[in-house]
């Protein structure tokens, strides 16, 4: 592990609050021990600015310890980016929120049990259109027999349009559906004649700046330095990292840093990337399945009565997790690149609930 050291951008003018760096190095020493292999860490605060850290290995192989800078798979967290795409174009007029799949991509939705005609942009990215996730496909039950394949997101939704409508969703409807935002990432290519990929390459990586963001496409490595991921077999840990994530497309094909998903949260949350209206749309939210709150690509958090908290967690089928937390006005943030399947994700989560309460 190493000791946080402030970036360029951190607080350190005459007369200014000082850092204090107790809140950040106390919920290091608490990471080291969650049981995962390695970890990386950007935390952002107003007295602190941007701290990188890193808490474990980044490669067990070679014993390379994890410093904060590395590349992951950000997984879920993908919908985050993609969302803001999508709520950009209604802004622009090019989408509407309300609108029909089906205005957009007529007749590919015609199922006994689906119909485009009856499904709206809104839940799609609120995961309330009633569509199965295409993970749940027979094809998928054996994912590393496919772990090499290039596979088109028209594929993922068309093997997800002839399974069973799922019988988790709650009672505002709320089901999780990776299928969604392949959906959606396949409209905003219909709309404005690009990719997904290229889109958020446009409006949210050049526009930030980000230079440790991208879109792997068939890619299966990534960019040094890597955090590489790992899962459990037979009692041991294996290295997963190299993989062909072309299904996940819109729903979580992204690699980053922990760095740049933290510039993009607070740029975004700080109204950087979207108007006051479309970022209220963003922001309202309903219950979701596991005790939580999901707007339109949003996770909402409460770390203590009165403190609102926004992120997205992610997972990988290479081991990779995320779980990030930035304040509502995008001054606080905390964002944790995870090498390992297994860890105990209760102790990162209050971690995180901790820092994000404490930092000043």
């Amino acid at each position: 592990m190493t000791a946080p050291a402030a970036s360029a951008d951190s607080a350190g003018a005459a007369g200014s609050p000082r850092c204090d760096a107790k809140p950040i190095q106390a919920a290091l020493k608490a990471l080291k021990g969650v049981g995962a292999s390695g970890i990386s860490v950007t935390v952002k605060s107003p007295r602190c600015g941007v701290q990188k850290s890193g808490v474990g290995l980044a490669d067990i192989r070679t014993g390379r310890k994890a410093v904060g800078n590395e590349h992951s798979r950000i997984a879920s967290n993908t919908k985050t980016w993609v969302a803001t795409v999508v709520l950009q174009l209604v802004g622009e007029g090019k989408i509407k929120l309300d609108g029909k799949v089906d205005d957009y991509l007529p007749g590919l939705i015609r199922t006994k049990h689906y119909d485009g005609r009856k499904i709206t942009i809104r839940q799609l990215l609120q995961h309330t259109s009633g569509l199965p996730d295409y993970l749940e496909a027979p094809y998928w039950e054996n994912d590393e027999k496919h772990r090499w394949d290039h596979t088109e997101p028209l594929l993922t939704v068309k093997q997800a349009l002839k399974l069973p409508p799922p019988d988790d969703r709650t009672p505002d409807g709320f089901s999780y559906s990776n299928t969604n935002y392949n959906l959606a990432g396949l409209i905003v290519t219909k709309v404005t004649g690009r990719s997904i990929s290229t889109e958020i390459k446009q409006r949210i990586v050049k526009r930030l700046g980000l230079r440790e963001t991208y879109w792997p496409g068939d890619r299966v490595t990534i960019r040094k330095p890597d955090l590489r991921g790992y899962v459990e077999r037979n009692g041991r840990l294996v290295d997963k990292t190299e993989w062909n994530v072309s299904a996940a497309d819109a729903s979580g094909a992204l690699v980053s840093s922990a760095g740049d998903v933290t510039a993009f949260w607070t740029a975004l949350l700080s109204g950087k990337l979207l108007a006051p209206a479309q970022l209220a749309e963003m922001k309202r939210t309903i219950p979701d399945d596991s005790a939580g709150r999901y707007g339109l690509g949003v996770e909402r958090y409460e770390p203590r009565p009165g403190l609102v908290a926004w992120g997205h967690s992610g997972y990988m089928e290479t081991g990779h997790k995320l779980r990030n937390a930035v304040t509502d006005d995008g001054k606080r943030a905390v964002t944790l690149l995870i090498g390992s399947e297994s860890f105990n994700e209760d102790k990162v989560d209050s971690v995180i609930n901790r820092l994000i309460r404490d930092l000043r």
